[in-house]
């Protein structure tokens, strides 16, 4: 046989890729999606904590941040979810059931965490800290000013990085499936998975593949556009893709980035 008919018909094969499609819109995807931005909106409520605990002034506060985030950015993605959901399936059992599924977005939530406070604590910590005095010299306290003035800032520097990360859950949120979910919760990965295995075919794991990049490439070309619109001391009228590197410093940025 051809040995490029044979490759063709492993990846191109329209019929399995038909017949796995319908599953891979109504099940696949809603799953994946829902795995990604639930772990991005918890992950980003946690990462915001451990930023402001990561440069406060008590180490009692640094230093157990610090440690959450050396460990969880240590370890494998695959590893925590193994972890947190195999580990806590007995608690899980007694508070939703045998579903593995919270178990999943928790740990995705968690490695999230640890990334999302590093990008929040790098934004923070861009600010000039003339603001932070401004804003004390008007009689805001400590926190006033960090929750009013510098925090807003902080992060609004790094919402690109932030999408970044949301891209990076959405393909992680493919390693859920060590968790063993029901047919409902299959993401799309699963999904592909399972129709390779039954077929013997990769044409549907290839379509899966095709849908993550139907997810992150218009992702990676709205941090583009996000990061062009955040710049700051780009010449009047300068097209974006002629402005000079030293044009696109962030004010404060001076001496390098501590992400």
């Amino acid at each position: 046989m051809d040995p490029l008919r044979t490759l063709w018909e492993t990846f191109f094969d329209w019929e399995s890729m038909r017949e796995a499609l319908p599953e891979m819109l109504t099940v696949g995807l809603p799953n994946t999606l829902i795995l990604a931005v639930s772990a991005a909106l918890l992950g980003s409520v946690l990462g915001l904590l451990l930023a402001v605990a990561g440069i406060a002034r008590t180490r009692w506060l640094r230093w157990p941040a610090r440690v959450y985030t050396d460990v969880f950015r240590g370890l494998p993605a695959a590893a925590t979810i193994l972890l947190i959901g195999v580990g806590l399936a007995p608690l899980g059992m007694q508070v939703w059931g045998p579903d593995p599924y919270p178990l999943g977005i928790l740990a995705l939530s968690l490695i999230a965490a640890a990334y999302i406070g590093e990008i929040f604590r790098s934004g923070i910590q861009s600010v000039e800290a003339a603001q932070l005095e401004g804003a004390r010299a008007l009689g805001f306290s400590w926190g006033e000013a960090m929750r009013v003035v510098i925090i807003p800032q902080g992060v609004r520097r790094v919402l690109p990085a932030w999408v970044n990360q949301l891209i990076a859950l959405i393909k992680d949120s493919s390693l859920v499936y060590f968790l063993g979910l029901v047919a409902s919760e299959r993401e799309l990965f699963r999904i592909g998975q399972d129709y390779a295995a039954t077929t013997g075919n990769e044409s549907a794991l290839l379509l899966a593949g095709l849908f993550y990049l139907a997810l992150t490439v218009p992702l990676t070309h709205a941090v583009n556009a996000i990061d062009r619109r955040l710049r700051h001391g780009r010449p009047a009228g300068a097209p974006a893709d002629d402005i000079d590197d030293a044009d696109l410093a962030l004010p404060g940025a001076a001496g390098g980035s501590q992400r």
